[in-house]
C-alpha cells in the first residue's frame, strides 16, 4: 500500500545537518560524523536523521552531492563514509579497500511536464522510453507514443529530454535499464555513472531534474520516487519485463526486489532492473553505503554503524511512507555479519560487536 509523505524533505545540494546533545554511550569521544553521496536516498537519510537527532547524541553531515562525489570522498577519506546508488564490483571495493552495505530499495521514476496529463495518464514502452533518451523521437504526439495512448490526446509539442548532469548512481540505474532494454542504448550510450547523452539538458542532483521538468513544458526526467512525490510530478506508467504497464508504487519496488538473493551476492552486488514479474516496477535498485575497511578511527566509525544500525531498527515505517522498501531482516543480519567481518581498526581489532 503506497504512503503518502506527511513531511516535506527539502532536497537540497546544501549539506544536511543533524544537531543533537551529547551522548553518555561508548560514543564519548565522537562529536561528529559525515557522509557525502547519492541523492536517490536523500529524502529518507533526512527523515532518519531527524528522528535519532532526538534519541542519540552526534552531529551528522551529509552532502548530497551525487554517487560519484560520494564514491571519490570516501576514497580520499575526506568523509567517514560514502553513499552511492551504483553498486561496486568485488574487485572495485577490494582495489580501494572499501566494503559496502545496502539501506533501502527504491524506485528510478520517468516524470513528465504535459498540461493535462497527470500521474500514470501517460504509457510507455521501454523502446519508446529508450528513443526518446537516444533522441529518435522528438515530438510528443510521434506514432511510437500515440499508438501505445490512443485515448490520450497529445500534443505536437517538442520533447525537451532532462538528464542528470553530475555523476550519478540513478543515473547508472536509469542507463543500466535502459540498456537492457535497448540494444542501440546499450552500443551508442551504455551504462554508467556518467554517460555521454545524445539528446537534452542536464540538472545537477534529483532535485535539479525535477526542477527542470518543472519548469519546462513538454520535458520528460528521472528521479527518485519521493522527489516525484515531493513536487506533485507526473510519472508515467511503464510497461514492464511481463508486457504490463505498471506504476511506480512501493508495492510495485516490492516485487521487483521480491527475487534478490543478497546471500550470494559478492560485496552486496545486486543491480534490480528490469526484473520478472507481473507486478514488478522495471527501474528499481538499491542505495549503498561504502566504509574502508580499516579505520583509523575506530570509534567514528562505530558511531556511523550505531547510526545505521538504529535506522535499520527504527526506519521502517519512515521508509515506507517516503514510498521505499525496507531492506529485509535477513539482510540486515548478512549487513550486520559483514560490518563485523570486515571493518576492522587499524591493527585488525573488532569494531562491530552488535552493539
Amino acid at each position: 500500500m503506497m504512503h503518502k509523505m506527511r513531511n516535506t524533505v527539502v532536497a537540497g545540494l546544501a549539506s544536511l545537518v543533524i544537531l543533537a546533545g551529547t551522548s553518555a554511550t561508548a560514543l564519548a569521544a565522537v562529536t561528529e560524523i559525515s557522509g557525502a553521496g547519492a541523492t536517490f536516498p536523500y529524502p529518507i537519510y533526512a527523515k532518519w536523521a531527524e528522528a535519532y537527532n532526538k534519541v542519540t547524541g552526534i552531529k551528522l553531515n551529509y552532502q548530497s552531492i551525487g554517487s560519484g562525489g560520494g564514491i571519490k570522498q570516501i576514497e580520499a577519506k575526506t568523509v567517514d563514509f560514502g553513499a552511492s546508488d551504483a553498486p561496486l564490483t568485488a574487485k572495485e571495493l577490494n582495489d580501494n579497500g572499501l566494503m559496502q552495505f545496502p539501506t533501502v530499495m527504491g524506485g528510478v521514476v520517468p516524470v513528465v511536464n504535459l498540461p493535462g496529463i497527470g500521474a500514470g495518464d501517460l504509457k510507455l514502452s521501454p523502446k519508446a522510453l529508450a528513443d526518446i533518451y537516444l533522441g529518435k523521437i522528438k515530438h510528443w504526439n510521434d506514432r511510437e507514443i500515440t499508438s501505445l495512448n490512443p485515448g490520450l490526446s497529445l500534443p505536437d509539442r517538442r520533447i525537451t529530454v532532462v538528464h542528470r548532469s553530475d555523476g550519478s548512481g540513478t543515473t547508472w540505474i536509469y542507463t543500466n535499464y535502459l540498456s537492457k532494454v535497448s540494444p542501440e542504448w546499450k552500443s551508442k550510450v551504455g551504462n554508467d555513472k556518467a554517460v555521454s547523452w545524445p539528446a537534452g539538458v542536464g540538472g545537477k542532483g534529483n532535485e535539479g531534474v525535477a526542477s527542470y521538468v518543472g519548469r519546462i513544458r513538454g520535458a520528460i526526467g528521472y528521479v527518485e520516487y519521493a522527489y516525484a512525490l515531493q513536487n506533485k510530478m507526473a510519472s508515467v506508467k511503464l510497461e514492464n519485463r511481463d508486457g504490463h504497464f505498471m506504476d511506480p508504487t512501493s508495492a510495485a519496488f516490492q516485487a521487483a526486489a521480491a527475487n534478490a538473493d543478497w546471500s550470494h551476492a559478492p560485496g552486496f552486488y545486486m543491480v534490480l532492473t528490469d526484473q520478472p514479474g507481473a507486478n514488478s516496477w522495471p527501474i528499481t535498485g538499491a542505495t549503498f553505503i561504502l566504509m574502508h575497511k580499516r579505520q583509523a578511527k575506530p570509534n567514528v566509525a562505530k558511531a556511523v554503524l550505531k547510526f545505521f544500525s538504529w535506522s535499520y531498527a527504527n526506519g521502517d515505517g519512515m521508509a515506507s511512507q517516503l514510498d521505499y522498501v525496507p531492506m529485509p531482516d535477513s539482510v540486515v543480519d548478512l549487513v550486520k555479519q559483514a560490518w563485523h567481518d570486515k571493518i576492522k581498526g587499524a591493527d585488525g581489532s573488532m569494531i562491530w560487536s552488535g552493539n
